[in-house]
């Protein structure tokens, strides 16, 4: 297994996924956002390609705006099913983010904190998904 796959599988993504960016910026994990695109099989896709999106990678920084409003447009595009990964600084980084602040957004965002990890050097994820009706 390539270090691709091995952090696809992580999160979850497989070939044929479409994947939404929000928050790319020059700070993002390069690394990172390569392995999504070898593992799935395509380009990450941003928030004004109007395509449904089966998962969502947002980068997000303590000063990027509101949390909350943020989780809600990235489950907008997404399928039925389909997960948001938050990629925040990890601590003593720039733009750290607090574990608390995560995990109240998410709720007032209407979605489910189901895992944490770490994703890159400089960056941990924190999966969302939508709580089943």
């Amino acid at each position: 297994m390539t270090t691709a796959t091995t952090i696809a599988t992580r999160l979850g993504l497989e070939p044929g996924m479409v994947v939404l960016e929000i928050g790319y910026d020059e700070d993002v994990d390069a690394d990172l956002r390569d392995a999504v695109a070898e593992s799935t099989g395509n380009d990450l896709v941003d928030e004004d390609s109007g395509e449904v999106a089966d998962a969502a990678l947002v980068w997000f920084r303590e000063d990027d705006g509101d949390l909350v409003d943020v989780l809600t447009d990235a489950g907008n595009p997404l399928v039925e099913g389909g997960v948001i990964w938050l990629l925040t600084p990890k601590t003593g980084r720039p733009g750290y983010v607090e574990p608390s602040d995560i995990s109240e957004s998410g709720t007032a965002a209407g979605l489910r904190q189901w895992s944490s990890t770490s994703v890159a050097p400089d960056w941990a994820g924190t999966r969302f998904v939508s709580p089943r009706v």
